[in-house]
């Protein structure tokens, strides 16, 4: 029950966010999202720094989850990479992508959440570069460092967040650009995995 409790707060934590952002985000409003009594929430978080804490530590558990891939292809697993960061999970939260925004524009002011930031940053660099290490081993990539290859992708996904959030602009027009980018990294060809 705890647990359950734990993720509504969470879960309201982050509808308050997309809604009001950073600036707006009080233990009041949260309650009021969750049909909680803010000493309910302070039970179970002390400091709204607590709960957004819990709230980065959750994002990145689910997005871990999302990279749970059951290929073993690396072809396969590049692909569902790039749909997992580009291809939403849960399209009815449309205020996410600025609810994050708003934590990461807090990142060089909070040691906390620049820690979670970096945090899902090695994460997302480690699974792409053992994905670019397996696909280079089994003849499907080109040569290339996929440490570097690891980092252009992350920063793509980092601007690619950015230009979403501020100019609006669809996820699929800088999947494309990516994709082509790393057909000149690594040879490799969305799709081609799929043998006829």
């Amino acid at each position: 029950m705890e647990s359950e409790t734990k993720s509504d707060i969470i879960d309201a934590t982050n509808r308050v966010l997309c809604e009001h952002g950073y600036a707006g985000l009080t233990m009041k409003k949260i309650a009021d999202e969750s049909s909680m009594t803010t000493a309910a929430i302070h039970y179970h978080f002390d400091t709204k720094e607590e709960l957004l804490n819990a709230f980065l530590d959750d994002l990145i558990e689910r997005f871990k989850a999302e990279l749970a891939f059951e290929a073993t292809d690396p072809r396969e697993r590049l692909t569902a990479f790039l749909d997992a960061v580009f291809t939403p999970s849960n399209p009815d939260v449309d205020g996410f992508p600025v609810a994050i925004m708003e934590l990461k524009s807090l990142a060089p002011f909070q040691e906390l959440f620049r820690e979670r930031f970096l945090d899902l940053d090695d994460m997302m660099r480690e699974v792409v570069a053992d994905i670019v290490v397996d696909g280079i081993d089994e003849g499907h990539f080109d040569e290339a460092d996929p440490e570097e290859v690891a980092r252009l992708v992350t920063t793509t996904i980092n601007g690619t967040h950015v230009r979403q959030v501020a100019l609006g602009e669809p996820l699929d027009e800088t999947r494309h650009v990516l994709e082509n980018t790393l057909a000149l990294h690594l040879g490799w060809q969305p799709g081609s995995e799929v043998v006829a």
